[in-house]
């Protein structure tokens, strides 16, 4: 699987596609293919972006 989140960078909103309650997060790093999202209600996390690929946001408002 192609790593589809290689395009994120620190500070980008981001929603995690199976974890709605978990709110907006932003992400604090993406090395390899690990990316640590710090979401509102769920806090720091870090992601295997080769399993999940997370939906970048660009209107908070969404």
């Amino acid at each position: 699987m192609e790593d589809l989140n290689a395009i994120l960078a620190p500070g980008m909103l981001v929603r995690h596609p199976d974890r709605a309650e978990w709110g907006i997060g932003q992400v604090q790093s993406n090395i390899g293919a690990r990316v640590t999202v710090n979401f509102r209600e769920e806090g720091k996390i870090v992601i295997d972006s080769t399993r999940i690929a997370l939906l970048p946001v660009f209107d908070e408002t969404i």
